[in-house]
C-alpha cells in the first residue's frame, strides 16, 4: 500500500477502536453513578432502626464505596490492548474488567487468565492469537494503534494490520517525571516472571533495560488481584535503593489499580527516618558489613558516656556507696551477652536495690523490712535521677552517636574491623546530630533497635470491632470480618508482618540492609529483582550471598532470566558494554532491539568552559526530545551541576549516578564520567549512568581517558 492508503487504513482503525472506548467509558460512567447510588442507599438504611438494617447498612455501604472508589481511579488509556482470536472472537485488555448491562466483558482485566495471551503469545507460539493490537490513548481518545500479526495463516481476508509492532511503538514514547507504566509491552519472558507463584522466592536478573523494575511492580498488582485476601490483608512491601527511585515508579501501581503497597527506599524502611545522605563506597561497604552487628553489640552493653560512675546516699546516717567498678559489675550481671537492653532495665534496677540492702543490712543495728527500704529509696528524688542516668531508656540513634567518639569506636572495633577500616569509619558519624544517618546507617539503626529491644508497654484493650451494645454483636460478611481485622491490627511505620516483599536493584542491598528487609518479610513471599554487573558493593561478595539467604531463609526459589534491552538504543548500550567489559569481558549483556541511527556525543573541554557546556548540552537535549533529560553526574559534584542549569524546565533531573538506579530519561547528559573510572564498583557505576538514556547521550568532560 502506498502512504495515502496507509493513512486512510489507520485512521478507519483508529476510529473503529475509538467506537469500543467509546462504549466502555459510557459504561464505566454508568457504572460510576449505580455505585454513588448503591452508597446513598445504604446509609439510608440506617433510619429503620434495627440492628438487621445497621448490619446491612454497614455491608452495602462498605462494598459500594468501595466500588466507586476502584471506578474513579483515573486510568490513562484504560483500554490499552486488543486480542484477535483464531475462534473469531475478540478480546479487548485494560486495566480494570468492565461488563456491559448484560455481563458480557467490554474489557478484561490484565492481570486476568484470559489476558495472559496479550502477553505471552509470539509468532512461533501464538497460543490461539491471531492478531495482538495495542491501543495508545490519551484521556478517553485514541491516538494510535500497532499490531502484531502473529498467525499469518489463520488471518481472514479482511483483517487489517497497522504499524511495525507494539513494543518497538512504546519505546519511542516519551517517559515523563514518573516511571512509564509498560503493562501494555510486557513480553513474554517477562510476563512468566511476573505470574511465578505466588509462594517462596521470585528471583528476576536482567541487565539495563530489561524491564526488572516493571517485572517488580507489575507482579505486586498481579499477586493483590489473584489472591487479595493474602496480599492486601498481609500487605506488599517494596524496597527501592533511593528516595529518588521511589518518587520515580510511585504513581506505576495506582495506574494499575493497586494502592495499598507500602513503597520504601532503604533509607526510609526504618520508622522516623529519610536517609538520603550517601557514604563512600569504602564506608558503605564497612557499615554494611555483618560484623558491624558486633561492633554495635559492644555498644548496646558500654556505660553510658557522661553517666554516673558512682552513687552516694546517705540513709538514716550511714553512707551507701558504690563505687564504678561496682556499677560496672551490676551492668554486667544484668545485662549478658544476648540480652536487650531495654528488656533487662528492671534487673539492673534490681541490682542495685540488692547491693544497697547489703550495705545496709551489714551496717545498720535494726534494718528496716527489705520491702520498706525500696519503698523509701523509690520515693527518693535524688535516688530515681541517678537511675535515670545510669541506666536510662535507650534509643537506637543515642548509641550510634557514641560511635562519633573516637575512643569509643576503637573500643567496640577492636579485633573486630582492621586499624584501616577503623579509620576509615572514624569522622562518619559526625554529622548525625545535625544532618541525621546516611542511607548505610538506617541499617545500623534497625539492628540497634532489635540489640536494644523496647521497653515493655502495658497491654491495650482491644476495642471488639464487631460490637454495638451489651450482649449485642453485629453479624457480618467475610470481607467486613477481615477489615475489621485489619482495623484492630493497623500496618504502623514499623509495620512487620507482610505478606510479600519486593526487592528492587538487590544487587546493591548490603549484608546489614539484608538484615533489616528480613526483619519485615518473616512471613513473607518474595520478589527479587537486580542485576549483579551494576551492583555498587565493594565488600565481601560471599557474606553478601549468605545474608541474602538468610533473609530469604529456606523457601522454594524461581529464578528467571531477562535477556532482551528494550530500553536504549543499540547504539547507546554499545558504548555502555564496550565499559564493563573492561572489568567483566564474559559477562552475558542483554541485547538491544532497535537503533535509532543516532550515535552518542563524547564532548571534552577545558576544565573552564564545563559549567557553559555543560548547560548547552542540556539545552540541546532539551530540543530533541519532548520527555525527561538526565543530568547525572558523581555525588560530591551533584550540587555543584546544580546550579549551572539554574532556570531550566523540570524535564531536566539532575541526580547522581547512585541515585540513577533503576532509572531512565528520554536523554542523558553525563557529567565527568572520569570521575567514576577509579576503581572497578566505580566502573560498575559508570555502566549504570551510560544505560538511563532511551534516545540521545551526551557524555562531557575535561579527561577523555574514561572512554576504553
Amino acid at each position: 500500500m502506498d502512504n495515502l492508503t496507509d493513512a486512510t487504513v489507520l485512521q478507519q482503525e483508529i476510529a473503529a477502536e475509538q467506537q469500543h472506548v467509546d462504549r466502555v467509558y459510557v459504561r464505566l460512567a454508568e457504572l460510576r453513578r449505580n455505585a454513588s447510588r448503591a452508597e446513598k442507599e445504604g446509609y439510608q438504611l440506617a433510619g429503620v432502626g434495627t440492628f438487621g438494617a445497621l448490619v446491612e447498612r454497614d455491608a452495602m455501604v462498605f462494598h459500594a464505596a468501595r466500588r466507586r472508589l476502584a471506578l474513579d481511579t483515573e486510568y490513562e488509556g484504560l483500554v490499552f490492548g486488543r486480542l484477535d482470536l483464531n475462534t473469531g472472537a475478540v478480546h479487548h485488555v485494560g486495566r480494570m474488567g468492565i461488563r456491559d448491562e448484560n455481563s458480557q466483558p467490554l474489557v478484561v482485566d490484565w492481570r486476568a487468565p484470559a489476558a495472559a495471551a496479550f502477553y505471552r503469545a509470539t509468532p512461533a507460539d501464538p497460543l490461539g492469537v491471531v492478531r495482538r493490537r495495542m491501543i495508545q490513548s490519551r484521556g478517553e481518545r485514541v491516538t494510535g494503534i500497532e499490531d502484531d500479526l502473529l498467525d499469518p495463516e489463520a488471518a481472514p481476508d479482511d483483517m487489517r494490520v497497522v504499524g511495525d509492532g507494539a513494543l518497538l511503538a512504546s519505546l519511542s514514547k516519551a517517559t515523563g517525571r514518573g516511571m512509564r507504566d509498560i503493562v501494555a509491552t510486557i513480553q513474554r519472558e517477562q510476563d512468566e516472571a511476573i505470574r511465578s507463584p505466588a509462594g517462596g522466592v521470585t528471583i528476576v536478573t536482567g541487565g539495563p533495560g530489561t524491564g526488572k523494575t516493571a517485572v517488580a511492580l507489575h507482579r505486586a498488582a498481579y499477586l493483590l488481584y489473584s489472591d487479595r485476601g493474602r496480599f492486601a490483608g498481609g500487605g506488599v512491601l517494596v524496597v527501592g535503593p533511593s528516595g529518588v527511585f521511589v518518587e520515580y515508579i510511585a504513581t506505576v501501581l495506582p495506574s494499575l489499580g493497586e494502592d495499598t503497597a507500602s513503597l520504601r527506599s532503604l533509607g526510609t524502611l526504618v520508622a522516623g527516618y529519610d536517609a538520603r545522605r550517601t557514604d563512600p563506597t569504602d564506608v558503605a561497604a564497612i557499615k554494611g558489613s555483618l560484623r558491624m552487628r558486633r561492633v554495635l553489640e559492644r555498644a548496646s552493653h558500654d556505660a553510658v558516656p557522661g553517666g554516673p560512675t558512682e552513687l552516694r546516699l546517705l540513709y538514716r546516717g550511714t553512707l551507701l556507696r558504690l563505687a564504678a567498678n561496682d556499677l560496672d559489675r551490676l551492668r554486667r550481671r544484668a545485662l549478658p551477652r544476648g540480652a536487650r537492653r531495654n528488656e533487662v532495665r528492671g534487673h539492673g534496677f534490681d541490682g542495685v536495690f540488692d547491693a544497697l540492702w547489703s550495705q545496709v543490712r551489714a551496717n545498720l543495728r535494726n534494718p528496716p523490712e527489705k520491702a520498706d527500704f525500696e519503698a523509701e529509696l523509690a520515693d527518693r528524688g535524688d535516688f530515681r535521677e541517678f537511675l535515670k542516668a545510669w541506666w536510662p531508656r535507650f534509643t537506637p540513634i543515642r548509641v550510634l552517636r557514641w560511635l562519633a567518639n573516637p575512643g569509643r569506636l576503637r573500643s567496640y572495633a577492636n579485633g573486630v574491623l582492621s586499624g584501616p577500616e577503623i579509620a576509615l569509619l572514624q569522622g562518619s558519624f559526625d554529622a548525625l546530630a545535625e544532618q541525621g544517618p546516611t542511607i548505610a546507617d538506617v541499617a545500623l539503626l534497625d539492628e540497634l533497635d532489635e540489640l536494644l529491644g523496647r521497653p515493655k508497654q502495658p497491654a491495650k484493650k482491644s476495642k471488639d470491632p464487631f460490637h454495638v451494645r451489651d450482649g449485642v454483636r453485629e453479624v457480618s460478611t467475610y470481607a467486613d470480618r477481615q477489615a475489621a481485622i485489619r482495623s484492630v491490627v493497623p500496618k504502623d511505620d514499623d509495620y512487620r508482618d507482610y505478606a510479600h516483599v519486593v526487592v528492587d536493584e538487590s544487587q546493591d542491598v548490603s549484608p546489614m540492609q539484608w538484615r533489616m528487609i528480613g526483619r519485615r518479610g518473616q512471613y513473607a513471599s518474595w520478589t527479587i529483582v537486580g542485576d549483579p554487573a551494576q551492583t555498587a558493593w565493594s565488600g565481601d561478595l560471599d557474606e553478601l550471598d549468605r545474608a541474602r539467604d538468610r533473609a530469604l531463609g529456606s523457601r522454594r526459589r524461581n529464578t528467571y532470566s531477562l535477556t532482551t534491552n528494550y530500553r536504549n538504543s543499540s547504539e547507546i548500550f554499545a558504548v555502555a558494554a564496550s565499559v564493563i567489559r573492561t572489568i567483566m569481558p564474559d559477562l552475558p549483556l542483554p541485547s538491544a532491539v532497535r537503533s535509532t541511527g543516532v550515535d552518542p556525543v563524547d564532548i571534552v573541554v577545558d576544565p573552564p568552559v564545563l559549567p557553559d557546556a555543560v548547560r548547552e548540552a542540556a539545552e540541546k537535549q532539551l530540543a530533541d526530545v519532548d520527555g525527561t533529560v538526565g543530568v547525572i553526574t558523581s555525588v560530591p559534584r551533584r550540587d555543584e551541576v546544580a546550579g549551572w542549569l539554574t532556570g531550566l524546565p523540570e524535564r531536566v533531573q539532575i541526580v547522581t549516578a547512585l541515585e540513577a538506579k533503576g532509572m531512565e530519561y528520554d536523554a542523558v547528559v553525563l557529567v565527568e564520567p572520569g570521575d567514576l573510572t577509579r576503581d572497578a564498583s566505580g566502573i560498575r557505576t559508570l555502566y549504570v549512568a551510560l544505560s538511563r538514556a532511551t534516545q540521545r547521550l551526551i557524555t562531557i568532560g575535561t579527561d577523555p581517558r574514561w572512554h576504553p
